[in-house]
């Protein structure tokens, strides 16, 4: 039935698609529709899991880029998420990159974006947070099947375009406080490939600049919110010694994990022709040509940390086997992305029922 809906959404825009569907469910949910979702797409036989002190619903979770201003937390958690990573958000509203900015491949199952942070600024997204907070998770009175597992909210943090990198961890910190009270974990993004520059803040010093001053940050704001696991977001494309620099410093600073990995710069392997792709032009490519290269990396740093480093594992996954594949290599949770746009909302179900539960 999906694959049927897929060819007709895949003949529009698909920035124009990720609207209208996300605010098509939000219409079926405020009509009633919520209960038919959550019977549909809510896995029955879900397997709490706890990684990074939180308890998980289940192990599978949405990545940062899809909700980007903590918008459609409701209809995501009505697919049966175990986790939803919103933004990247950055301290004030940017437009992002020029449209169009988002691609498909279908022939290689994949997306090239450019998007470049395009987000409404931490104040609306810390607004909207605060008040999925207080409303989300209340029991409806005399309604005892209204109680359902806590979907976590993963806070994705980056830096505005605008921002030197020398000034660049201030924009963290801001996001950092202003968030901190209404998420359940951080993740520092500086391996998007869009915002000019902002890899380079994947260097160990300016890494540690970053990372330690947020650390530092966290001794005050826990006394009243309790502590938030502080995780780094890396690229596919780091060399082994870039990747060896990270596992250094998140051992020495006691990072509480890692996220592999982001999108990729590569074009190689793709069945796509590539008079099409380099028309598209500059971008993150994400999706299937991404997994083999993503399970390298979590299996790595996996081994290399000897799997005392918690791992979130993003890149090409579409089916249970894949996400078994990420598990098998050392991660605790998965992330999909670009494999909910191809496979469809029934994704997560079908990830706890065939492979996740079995882990």
């Amino acid at each position: 039935m999906y694959r049927l809906l897929r060819n007709f959404l895949f003949l529009f825009s698909p920035e124009w698609v990720h609207y209208f569907s996300m605010n098509s469910l939000r219409l079926l949910c405020r009509l009633g529709g919520k209960k038919i979702l959550r019977s549909m797409f809510v896995p029955k036989a879900n397997t709490p899991v706890e990684v990074l002190g939180i308890r998980f619903p289940n192990q599978v979770g949405l990545g940062a880029g899809f909700d980007k201003n903590a918008r459609y937390l409701r209809e995501l958690e009505c697919l049966g998420f175990g986790a939803v990573e919103i933004g990247t958000v950055t301290p004030l509203p940017q437009a992002g990159n020029d449209k169009p900015r988002l691609f498909r491949l279908p022939k290689d199952k994949a997306l090239i974006n450019r998007m470049g942070f395009n987000n409404e600024g931490v104040e609306v997204v810390r607004e909207r947070l605060k008040k999925w907070k207080s409303d989300s998770y209340r029991i409806e009175s005399g309604n005892p099947d209204s109680y359902r597992e806590k979907m976590i909210i993963g806070g994705n943090i980056g830096k505005n375009k605008v921002t030197p990198n020398e000034e660049a961890w201030k924009d963290y910190a801001i996001c950092y406080r202003e968030l901190y009270p209404y998420v359940d974990y951080f993740v520092v993004n500086v391996s998007s490939p869009n915002t000019p520059g902002l890899r380079e803040l994947q260097e160990k010093d300016s890494l540690h600049k970053i990372l330690t001053n947020l650390q530092e940050m966290r001794k005050e704001l826990a006394a009243a919110n309790g502590h938030k696991p502080l995780l780094l977001k890396i690229a596919p494309d780091l060399t082994k010694e870039q990747i060896d620099d990270v596992i250094d410093l998140a051992t020495e600073i006691k990072l509480d994990g890692l996220v592999a990995t982001n999108t990729t710069i590569s074009r190689e392997g793709l069945l796509t022709a590539a008079d099409k792709v380099n028309a598209i032009g500059a971008g993150g490519l994400s999706g299937l040509p991404v997994r083999e290269r993503s399970t390298e990396v979590v299996k790595y740093i996996a081994e290399k940390t000897k799997g005392q480093l918690p791992l979130i594992a993003s890149g090409g996954i579409f089916t249970g086997e894949d996400a078994q594949e990420k598990l098998d290599a050392g991660a605790s949770l998965v992330q999909v992305w670009t494999g909910f746009i191809y496979e469809g909302p029934a994704i997560v179900k079908r990830f706890v029922r065939r492979s996740i539960t079995n882990n």
